[in-house]
């Protein structure tokens, strides 16, 4: 068995979890997330925490039973904490904003770029050159960086562009004579 699948994921107080034979659904402070779930993979709750279990011998089996854990682990943190990304404007120039469900970046076109966030993700700007990405699902939020990172993604002569906070960028030397 997977062995990230031995290990139970343990369920806070305030966190109501419903386990469907197809789908698993979970119920927190911040939100409600619900995921599809492979037969191949037998979920059992156990007072306060979930164990998983495969319901086949398989390779494909073992694979789905650690996949799932991390899957339904990663919704119990995002329903409890939540997720956050967190990009920084790199150039002359470079700025964004966020206003309700938009995010607006100058990031040097000739037109500023206008980002439609999705449903349960909210955009801060703390500075005009930074940008934090908010919400209760990992994937989304992920997505969603991955998305306006995009937009300008750090070229290699310079580093400007959109990087993620904290992301090395490897510079190239210019050509010589």
């Amino acid at each position: 068995m997977s062995r990230i699948a031995n290990y139970p994921v343990l369920v806070p107080e305030k966190v109501e979890v419903t386990v469907k034979p197809d789908e698993i659904s979970v119920k927190g402070p911040l939100g409600t997330l619900t995921q599809k779930v492979s037969q191949r993979v037998k979920i059992e709750r156990i007072e306060n925490r979930l164990e998983f279990k495969m319901n086949e011998n398989s390779r494909q089996a073992n694979a789905l039973s650690g996949t799932v854990r991390a899957l339904v682990a990663n919704m119990v943190t995002g329903v409890t904490k939540g997720f956050e990304r967190r990009l920084t404007l790199v150039g002359v120039g470079y700025r964004a904003q966020a206003q309700g469900d938009k995010l607006n970046l100058t990031l040097g076109f000739s037109h500023p770029v206008v980002h439609q966030l999705p449903k349960g993700v909210k955009a801060e700007t703390p500075t005009q050159t930074e940008i934090v990405i908010k919400g209760t699902d990992k994937q989304v939020v992920g997505q969603v960086a991955a998305e306006v990172r995009r937009y300008r993604s750090p070229e290699p002569y310079k580093g400007k562009g959109v990087r993620y906070t904290g992301e090395q960028i490897t510079l190239k030397e210019t050509k010589k004579k």
